[in-house]
């Protein structure tokens, strides 16, 4: 049990993750502040419907509540990258930034300053002891985990951080929340870009970048269509993109291709300095390495050569790999067990290995490129 002298910090955004997670902490003895970061404002946007029900929540268990302003934070750590990595050919990880600048960065230092001892927040993610060190590792509900999304987070904050739901799964979560009469405990998850929510994600790069046509490519470099604008695409996206079947070679029977059902194309890469996007389908969008850089470990790094798991999009599949890599450079290669498809630059490769115990630890990752 923890005592009432520990203060605690929690994020909460009118969800019923952050809401629950307040009821669990003031059971488990913790003094809690709620807090509310205001970090976007637009036509459509839920701030201020969310920032009513976190205080509606807060009112309820008679808890303060704070708003804080990180819009321009989150403007310019955020929603600047977004957009500069998209237009640069990559895809970017907007979560993955906006859990390292605003609710571990700004937030979190925020916390540290003002006398709090630990921070707090609704994420399906787990810290355990192991070795004597606080590790960060897979949570109860493996389907919701967030592990993916917190990599960049420092060994040292560990031991500030508090995940209320490492124990549940979400149907759990929904269910206690019910029976605790929370009054958000049916709200609809939020989905879409952190903070911003479910936008059309064209409309919002077309507003800031316009379009850019250029040429559609096979893997053998023959233009076969047009495209919009290489940051309308992600690798493994197989729509968005027109293809002329007059320019596909039926090479077997020499027979008219127009008369032929191709299987479809998936985007493979882009290659911005040409303005052509690479699609191609079957074994051709498999990849069987991927490069990563700007590596960062949570844990020590782990031996080099050595056996890891990785995945490379939120809850995707843990898949055995070996990587070798420079901690000078901070960049790696990991040779994957299996062929992966959807590999795009700019996205994350995330590291795990088993720990101790039987808990699966997350170590850190890298971007791809």
């Amino acid at each position: 049990m923890a005592t009432t002298q520990k203060k605690v910090a929690l994020g909460m955004s009118g969800g019923v993750d952050s809401s629950l997670s307040a009821h669990l902490l003031l059971e488990q003895g913790y003094q809690v502040t709620g807090v509310y970061m205001e970090c976007w404002r637009a036509p459509g946007c839920r701030t201020e419907e969310d920032r009513k029900d976190a205080l509606q929540v807060a009112l309820e268990l008679d808890i303060p509540f704070q708003v804080l302003d990180f819009k321009e934070v989150y403007k310019q750590k955020v929603v600047e990258y977004f957009f500069k990595e998209y237009e640069a050919g990559h895809t970017p990880n907007p979560d993955v930034m906006c859990n390292k600048e605003v609710k571990f960065g700004i937030f979190y230092d925020w916390a540290m300053e003002n006398g709090f001892d630990f921070v707090a927040t609704g994420h399906y993610a787990k810290i355990v002891d192991e070795n004597n060190s606080k590790k960060l590792a897979i949570p109860a509900d493996t389907h919701k985990d967030q592990t993916y999304f917190l990599y960049l987070l420092r060994s040292e904050q560990l031991e500030h951080i508090l995940f209320p739901l490492s124990q549940l799964t979400k149907p759990e979560v929904r269910k206690l929340a019910q029976e605790k009469g929370i009054s958000v405990a049916a709200k609809k998850d939020s989905v879409g870009i952190c903070f911003i929510g479910n936008i059309n994600v064209h409309n919002f790069l077309e507003e800031r970048l316009g379009k850019n046509p250029g040429e559609v490519i096979d893997t053998a470099g023959i233009v076969i269509g047009q495209h919009e604008g290489l940051w309308f695409y992600t690798v493994g996206q197989r729509h968005g993109f027109e293809i002329d079947k007059r320019t596909l070679i039926h090479e077997s029977d020499g027979t008219d291709t127009l008369k032929h059902n191709f299987p479809p194309f998936y985007v493979i890469k882009k290659i911005p300095e040409k303005n052509q996007l690479v699609v191609g389908f079957g074994a051709e969008t498999y990849q069987d390495t991927l490069r990563v850089e700007n590596l960062h470990w949570i844990t020590p790094a782990p031996r080099n050569g050595g056996e890891l798991l990785v995945r490379i999009r939120h809850t995707g599949e843990l898949l055995q790999t070996k990587l070798e890599y420079s901690l000078l450079s901070n960049t790696g290669t990991a040779t994957l067990r299996q062929p992966l498809q959807g590999v795009a630059e700019g996205q994350s490769a995330v590291f795990y290995a088993t720990g101790a115990t039987t808990n699966i630890i997350c170590l850190g990752g890298g971007v791809m490129y």
